[in-house]
């Protein structure tokens, strides 16, 4: 057990810090989704770029990335939040860290992604199908067209993977400052 002041600001940043690390990784596994819906790399970003209006395809990428990543920061700046008022998700073992983190990705899944995809991006990527303001913007909707069923599920996959990776670097960060305050 971990003799650590479970009020512990340093928790939050902890937290956070694993959040970041952890939509890093998820970035990387992203790529799958670009191969399955037959999409340069960087499309799936540019996906969440263009709904929010850059049609640029370097631009719509990088607002995509930049905002996959600020999301898992702030996700895990929110989840070392709860942690130390809800004792429960207190990644202070391995297990606890791997649960806590679980309930986070799917949180974070069914309350941000899913609304986010179903009312607003794949009604957008529709409606480029039909009228895109240029040819990037038509090929990568017309690349994601019916993929919003594999997408949504397997991105609850990406979910969990990005929630065990974020629950396991806090809890081993948290672990170490034990160990080097001892």
């Amino acid at each position: 057990m971990m003799d650590i002041d479970l009020k512990s600001k340093t928790l939050i940043l902890y937290c956070t810090f694993a959040g970041f690390i952890s939509a890093w990784a998820i970035s990387g596994l992203l790529v799958i989704v670009d191969i399955a819906s037959q999409s340069p790399t960087g499309s799936f970003f540019g996906v969440i770029g263009i709904s929010l209006g850059f049609y640029d395809s370097a631009n719509s990428q990088y607002i995509g990335f930049i905002l996959h990543l600020a999301t898992g920061t702030v996700a895990g700046n929110i989840f070392g939040q709860v942690a130390l008022f809800w004792n429960k998700l207190f990644p202070n073992t391995l297990k606890k860290g791997i649960i806590s983190g679980i309930i986070v990705g799917v949180s974070l899944w069914f309350v941000l992604f899913l609304p986010l995809a179903t009312f607003i991006i794949q009604p957008k990527l529709d409606s480029f199908v039909s009228s895109a303001p240029n040819q990037y913007v038509f090929a990568i909707a017309n690349n994601f067209e019916g993929l919003y069923p594999l997408i949504a599920i397997g991105s609850l996959g990406f979910h969990v993977v990005y929630g065990i990776v974020m629950g396991f670097i806090a809890w081993r960060i948290l672990d170490i400052k034990v160990l080097v305050v001892r």
